[in-house]
């Protein structure tokens, strides 16, 4: 049986359908009985659609860029302590 920290950490791939069926089915039955991680999969969804119906163009290439290794980086070491984003140049 999965743990919820489990579900957690194979949250996007299972969301991506990139599970293979063993690990699709236990994440399915730990979702079955627990309202948390069902509400964590829904959350991630949504804001999945939300930033997907979001266009970045405006933004300083150097900047998106930035942003895009800051996330990797949380991604990656969650305890960083890093509170946001880097500062945008032109952010007042």
């Amino acid at each position: 049986m999965l743990m919820c920290q489990d579900v957690a950490t194979l949250a996007s791939d299972y969301i991506d359908d990139e599970l293979g069926p063993v690990k699709r089915l236990a994440i399915g039955a730990h979702l079955l009985m627990c309202r948390h991680c069902r509400s964590l999969i829904g959350n991630l969804r949504t804001t999945r659609e939300i930033i997907s119906q979001r266009s970045y163009d405006h933004l300083d290439g150097d900047y998106a860029r930035r942003l895009d290794a800051a996330i990797g980086e949380a991604l990656r070491h969650p305890d960083n302590g890093r509170t946001g984003p880097p500062k945008d140049p032109e952010a007042r």
